[in-house]
């Protein structure tokens, strides 16, 4: 088996490769660029690196939210139009999950977070379970306030997640925040989530992935609003 990775979550993100369990590559994208700009060329390098033609990949896993918008949609395009033309199987991994899996070995419980703009974050509990991989404690995640969810955090937590970097002054002292380096979803991690979970029977339709937003999207937002108010 034979997996290409993406994540474009944020705004800089990564491409892997892994055959038969083992990640053989995984390159970051050009920080000086966007997803949009950056990604088929990362893509390009990373097929180069490992010498595979396109229709080596059997399965390509991506990332599919909580997380930017843009990003996001980037990333899925991609994943979907290369899997499509490569006759490849597609799996969408979620973030929160992907972030939880980059947790050192000695944390058995933690709380994943992530921006979702407007003072709010998504949050989700994770706990490690006997085979050694997380699962969600609940679901779906939480998009709650940021203010409100500072204040519930009970002392030894332990929390994890990108955001952690811009509020590391609002912290409070009691809890547990993994470094930066363990904080952030990967490619190799997105590479390594899809073959557990391809192993384990889970299919996804290419027609059908789609992002996994927290919420609808500013332009949604004034749609909808527009919509309401032409049928009052």
């Amino acid at each position: 088996m034979n997996i290409l990775a993406i994540e474009t979550t944020e705004r800089i993100g990564s491409v892997a490769a892994m055959s038969e369990g083992q990640l053989l590559c995984e390159l970051g994208l050009d920080p000086s660029q966007r997803s949009a700009q950056s990604l088929a060329p990362a893509v390009k390098s990373l097929l180069s690196e490992v010498d595979w033609q396109p229709g080596n990949i059997d399965l390509v896993a991506v990332t599919v939210g909580p997380g930017s918008f843009t990003g996001l949609r980037v990333g899925i395009a991609t994943a979907k139009t290369l899997a499509f033309c490569c006759e490849a199987e597609i799996l969408g991994i979620n973030t929160l999950e992907a972030i939880a899996a980059a947790a050192p070995s000695d944390v058995d419980q933690l709380e994943v977070v992530v921006d979702a703009q407007r003072n709010e974050v998504v949050v989700q509990k994770f706990r490690r379970g006997e085979d050694g991989w997380f699962t969600p404690e609940q679901d779906p995640a939480r998009l709650v306030d940021i203010d409100d969810w500072l204040e519930g955090l009970a002392p030894g937590t332990v929390i994890s997640g990108p955001i952690l970097k811009r509020l590391a002054n609002r912290l409070p002292q009691t809890v547990i925040p993994l470094p930066p380096e363990q904080s952030h979803p990967t490619a190799a991690n997105i590479a390594r989530l899809a073959a557990r979970h391809h192993a384990a029977g889970r299919r996804d339709d290419v027609w059908k992935l789609v992002p996994v937003y927290s919420r609808q999207s500013a332009a949604e937002e004034k749609w909808a609003e527009r919509q309401a108010k032409n049928s009052e």
